[in-house]
């Protein structure tokens, strides 16, 4: 599903290019999880937004599903992320101004995959039934979380992105959560990317990947 291929990504600086990713390879088969873990700064979010088509590498490849990102304009990465990747972040990004029930529809309906029958198993599944004519403001932490979860999911996407997904909630709700998205994956052939912090978080993922210095690492950090 995800084959990262020798990529390499600076950024410039006053002080001059500063080499955040130097010669990475990942690779993540179909169904599959891996937690990406490195301390603050060793390019885990870098290498996130380009898996997700959000930035371009200096040299190197990323394939998702087959499809080489980098040979793509930007009109098709949109269409591309639009259909085939789900997106979570640990700020919820959700629609303010939209209720639940259409918060979860969005990203399926602009993907023009939008399934009835799925978005109901996922508001049972996610236990959102009673919040679907709430708005987001009206939620916990954990509550916006869950849906945020539903609308990655709602599209059938090939590939789940997530950067810190349960880090701005307490452990209990972030277990909570966490097991809510383990469960669903467990039933589909989404393959799931995740940045964190957290050992207990990676632990539960089938891969766990160390970042160091723009290189990856064992998870013993060498």
């Amino acid at each position: 599903m995800l084959d990262v291929q020798g990529v390499f990504k600076s950024y410039a600086t006053p002080q001059g290019p500063l080499a955040v990713l130097q010669g990475v390879d990942l690779q993540l088969g179909q169904g599959g999880s891996l937690a990406l873990m490195g301390e603050s700064g060793s390019g885990k979010s870098t290498l996130l937004h380009l898996v997700a088509g959000l930035d371009q590498v200096d040299r190197g490849s990323i394939r998702v599903g087959g499809q080489p990102l980098e040979h793509m304009n930007e009109h098709q990465l949109a269409n591309w992320r639009r259909t085939e990747v789900g997106l979570v972040f640990q700020q919820f990004n959700l629609i303010g101004s939209l209720r639940v029930d259409d918060n979860l529809a969005f990203q399926a309906r602009l993907a023009g995959r939008f399934d009835p029958r799925w978005q109901a198993q996922l508001v049972e599944r996610l236990g959102l039934g009673e919040l679907l004519r709430r708005y987001p403001e009206q939620l916990s932490g954990g509550q916006q979380q869950r849906v945020a979860l539903g609308r990655a999911l709602a599209s059938r996407p090939g590939l789940l992105l997530a950067d810190e997904p349960t880090g701005s909630l307490d452990e209990a709700t972030s277990d909570e959560v966490l097991q809510l998205l383990l469960d669903l994956l467990a039933d589909s052939p989404t393959s799931l990317l995740m940045v964190t912090h957290s050992q207990r978080v990676a632990s539960r993922l089938g891969q766990i990947v160390l970042l160091h210095g723009g290189r990856l690492a064992d998870p013993d950090g060498h």
